[in-house]
């Protein structure tokens, strides 16, 4: 039964699908992070490889730069409004990562089954070939302390 994605989201997993019916894991097998949809019409999302490698100087804004890179390659965020259309829900992103997102529209495919949402794309280019992406997210019951 189809849910309100409102609500907060823990990446399980992220694929991405080649025309070819080639697959693989650009977070790797067990990425971390979160995708928030706010009842007021905002989103925030951010997804990490794990096990990535901290800079050697422990400088926030400092980092070599095949540092940056690396760190950079890892890491997915972007933030903005949503909107929900028939099966589908648009990011018009507002803050990016990858900056030629910023003041784009993305559509997504979305599906929301029990306490599952699955996130998948039109095709775009990744690694210079037309590929789709798959996220499947489990929704976050638990309640922090914030005491």
């Amino acid at each position: 039964m189809d849910q309100s994605p409102v609500g907060t989201w823990k990446i399980i997993s992220t694929e991405v699908r080649g025309e070819d019916g080639s697959i693989t894991y650009p977070d790797g097998r067990d990425p971390k992070g979160y995708l928030i949809y706010g009842e007021d019409g905002y989103f925030s999302l951010a997804i990490m490889r794990s096990g990535r490698t901290s800079y050697a100087s422990g400088d926030f804004r400092g980092g070599t730069t095949e540092e940056k890179a690396a760190a950079a390659d890892s890491f997915v965020a972007y933030c903005g409004k949503y909107s929900m259309g028939e099966g589908t829900v648009t990011h018009h992103i507002e803050v990016s990562l990858y900056p030629n997102w910023v003041g784009t529209q993305q559509e997504r495919f979305i599906e929301t089954i029990d306490e599952r949402l699955y996130l998948s794309t039109p095709p775009f280019l990744i690694n210079d070939k037309s590929q789709t992406a798959h996220l499947i997210w489990e929704r976050v019951n638990d309640t922090p302390d914030l005491k």
